[in-house]
């Protein structure tokens, strides 16, 4: 089978759009949102075999700190086993 072009762009934007779906879904696990998370289509556009960057966004201090607080909390817990 031959990989076309097309077939090449569609699977790095594939393996973008799942990295946000999973990154959602733990976010969402954890209470935080991260209402501009997305594949960043600049970098989709670019002449390269690697998958676009996934766009983190603005947020709000509050999500902000609240996600400082998911990542330290999960450190901490690594950290004791």
């Amino acid at each position: 089978m031959v990989v076309t072009g097309r077939q090449a762009d569609r699977e790095r934007l594939g393996v973008a759009e799942e990295a946000v779906d999973e990154l959602r879904k733990a976010l969402r696990g954890a209470g935080v949102t991260l209402p501009s998370l997305r594949v960043d289509l600049v970098s989709y556009a670019g002449d390269t075999a690697d998958p676009p960057l996934v766009e983190l966004g603005r947020c709000t201090p509050a999500t902000a700190r609240r996600l400082a607080a998911v990542l330290m909390r999960a450190v901490t817990e690594g950290e004791e086993r």
